[in-house]
């Protein structure tokens, strides 16, 4: 059995993505109390894939992962997936908004509701836990007074916590994208599909990020997204992390990917796989129609090919 480790305890939005997923509804859940500890586990063989959460629309990279998976280990993205937030505000039965002078959650999550915060409770302290799970069981097991939790109402239905405030979150548009690792393999191309990379520099000369860059317009490829991380080598010493539309298989970007390597210091290959958005599998429908009307264009005109 399929065995994949997340951030856990049991309630964490990383779960309720992760649920989402069809194909893995039979495998061996695994929570554990941190990211690092979920990449960890893929890297030593104790799971087969991680599910760890990469990016949210409002506090931008989760960092702790993002380096992890530059600096600390060689895994590679199987898929994405893309969740909506919706934070609640939980406690003991009978607590009030009035009643709350102190929040424990995971500081991305608390970061996301600080709008709220100000306007419903301001002065009230916050308290950081490993997850948003952990911190709903540790308040329905603690019961500490005054005290309540953020996080998902799935939490607080397993823990015995009851909504204080439902949808407290600063933007209705507030997402957290998802990315499930593996130690190895390459998902086949779909024909909807994003590449990660990480490009390191020689040095930090005039124009570099701007060579790099040369390459993917050059070729038309489209980029999702371009962060910058210290390599920790030395102050003002930045690597590129870049998401880029297509797949490695893809000859384009296969070609792109080719003349980085050769120019660049280094390039860290992070995956190629199904891009996530709910006009994914029709997108992926047309590409496959396309490819096989093209294909059999193309056999048609081989097949006039005198001897």
């Amino acid at each position: 059995m399929t065995t994949v480790a997340f951030l856990g305890p049991l309630g964490t939005f990383t779960e309720e993505a992760l649920l989402t997923q069809a194909d893995l509804a039979d495998a061996e859940l695994m929570p554990l109390r941190s990211f690092p500890e979920v990449l960890a586990a893929v890297d030593d063989g104790t799971a087969d894939l991680g599910f760890v959460g990469l990016e949210n629309s409002i506090e931008g990279t989760v960092r702790l992962v993002m380096d992890a998976l530059v600096f600390g280990h060689d895994l590679l993205i199987q898929r994405e997936v893309v969740l909506a937030i919706r934070q609640n505000l939980l406690g003991p039965p009978g607590m009030t908004l009035g009643d709350v002078q102190r929040i424990v959650s995971f500081p991305d999550a608390l970061g996301q509701c600080q709008e709220f915060f100000q306007e419903h409770l301001p002065g009230v302290e916050f308290v950081a836990a490993n997850s948003t799970a952990e911190a709903v069981r540790e308040v329905a097991e603690t019961r500490p007074p005054g005290t309540a939790a953020l996080g998902t109402a799935l939490a607080g239905t397993l823990y015995g916590l009851e909504v204080v405030a439902a949808d407290i979150e600063d933007n209705d548009a507030n997402t957290t994208r998802f990315v499930l690792v593996a130690k190895d393999g390459i998902p086949k191309p779909t024909g909807h599909d994003k590449t990660s990379i990480v490009c390191f520099q020689h040095a930090d000369r005039p124009g570099s990020l701007h060579a790099i860059l040369g390459q993917f317009s050059a070729r038309n490829i489209n980029l999702t997204r371009l962060t910058s991380r210290p390599t920790k080598r030395g102050l003002g010493d930045y690597c590129f992390i870049i998401d880029l539309e297509g797949h490695v298989d893809d000859e384009v970007v296969a070609d792109c990917l080719r003349d980085l390597h050769a120019q660049l210091a280094g390039v860290k290959f992070l995956g190629s796989y199904p891009a996530a958005g709910e006009e994914g599998p029709e997108i992926r429908r047309d590409a496959e129609a396309s490819w096989k009307a093209a294909d059999a264009w193309i056999a048609s005109l081989r097949s006039k090919v005198q001897p």
